[in-house]
């Protein structure tokens, strides 16, 4: 039993200070690269219908991936980070998961129960909201990588342009928040081909822009 003990303390150790242990990552493996290809490809279908780009009658396949691939892979991978000691990507995939789960339920069953004149103000207040979370994340994120920082800091302005636009129902404002938003994808498909190529060959492929102070700690190590 003491053997145990001592062989969990380090394990232990490592959990408290936000970091997983070399032998819980090797069991889970790194469940980021799976979470940003999700973000960023509902985003891109998302941000592509806000733009104008695509027809609006195509929503409803739009919310079809917002529930499972953005939602329910990015929840399911949030909380496999959070299971290997990172907390900054556990919160993040976590809480953006449980945004296209929002988004599609949402869209998909609430919005009929709200006075049409004020659609855009219900929408535009779930984007001030989740805004606000990006904001949060924004700011614990400077110990990642220049891209995860540049990303955030895209999201949070996407999501309060998109917000604005919703509440004034000012569509300039929308396409633009869209156009942002398929920057923003492209941005997580590089960190997802990034993270994924590191995993794969074991050394780093693309840069990133580590900021972190100890080696391997980035958004999903």
């Amino acid at each position: 039993m003491a053997s145990v003990e001592r062989h969990l303390e380090p394990v232990a150790a490592q959990a408290a200070a936000g970091r997983a242990s070399p032998a819980v990552a090797q069991l889970w493996g790194n469940s980021a690269p799976l979470c940003l290809a999700a973000f960023a490809v509902t985003t891109f279908m998302l941000s592509m219908w806000n733009a104008d780009l695509v027809n609006v009658g195509t929503l409803p396949v739009i919310l079809g991936v917002s529930l499972v691939f953005g939602g329910l892979t990015q929840l399911i991978g949030g909380v496999i980070q959070l299971r290997t000691g990172n907390t900054f990507g556990g919160a993040l995939f976590t809480g953006f998961g449980a945004f296209w789960l929002a988004a599609f339920y949402i869209f998909q069953f609430q919005l009929k129960a709200v006075p049409l004149i004020q659609v855009g103000h219900g929408v535009g207040l779930f984007l001030y909201g989740f805004g606000i979370f990006a904001a949060m994340m924004f700011v614990a994120s400077f110990r990642t990588s220049i891209a995860v920082v540049v990303a955030l800091a895209l999201l949070t302005a996407t999501l309060f342009v998109l917000g604005v636009g919703q509440s004034t129902a000012t569509s300039g404002l929308i396409k633009t928040g869209g156009w942002m938003g398929i920057v923003l994808a492209a941005i997580a498909i590089y960190l997802s081909v990034a993270e994924l190529c590191e995993a794969t060959y074991g050394r780093e492929i693309l840069p990133v822009g580590h900021l972190a102070t100890v080696p391997g700690e980035s958004l999903g190590e």
